[in-house]
């Protein structure tokens, strides 16, 4: 109907750090560094846990950065129907307010479920952030420790992305790839965040 504003729906936004990188080459520049063994390792779990979840996104905003891409890119390879990937220049280096404004500025036809791939400082304090509206423990949690591979999988409810903010959000689970080895490669539970 025109003018009602849309309904709210729920939505899922996967904020993932980039696996590990390699430092093996010190003259590469920082965009260039790939994956090393374990972060390949890492970034493949990661979307093996997705796809037994049945947790997949529609699509995929990457930071440019090489060890991001690869991120990304293992992790699709993993899933029953690989997932549009978008290199989003803003998304290098990127702070929690550019982050959000690259999520927000998603059209209406963007699909229920994105990750944006990027790095720290700016994944873990949006992921901090987004979590303090349910629970201000996990929230610390979050400010204290977010590893290479951790997703942060939160919940919200919307009109469209142009809504996603703290007091939207309905829930948070947080994963990380050494709680999946330590399950012998099996999806990690993941708990709400309440």
């Amino acid at each position: 109907m025109k003018g009602r504003p849309a309904p709210a729906s729920a939505r899922v936004l996967q904020l993932l750090r980039h696996a590990k990188s390699s430092w093996k080459d010190p003259g590469l520049a920082d965009r260039d560094r790939p994956l090393n063994a374990r972060g390949r390792a890492a970034a493949g779990l990661v979307g093996a846990r997705l796809r037994a979840a049945g947790a997949a996104p529609g699509l995929i905003l990457c930071s440019p950065a090489r060890r991001a891409r690869e991120t990304g890119e293992l992790l699709a390879a993993e899933l029953a129907a690989p997932p549009e990937i978008r290199r989003d220049e803003r998304l290098y280096m990127a702070d929690p307010g550019r982050i959000l404004e690259v999520l927000r500025a998603l059209g209406g036809d963007a699909p229920p479920t994105v990750m944006a791939i990027g790095h720290n400082p700016g994944m873990q304090a949006l992921a901090a952030r987004l979590a303090a509206g349910v629970d201000p423990g996990a929230a610390e949690r979050l400010r204290g420790k977010f590893p290479t591979a951790a997703l942060a999988e939160c919940e919200f409810r919307a009109a469209g992305w142009r809504g996603l903010d703290a007091a939207a959000v309905t829930a948070m689970r947080v994963s990380a790839p050494a709680r999946n080895r330590e399950q012998g490669g099996r999806a990690a539970p993941v708990k709400p965040c309440r």
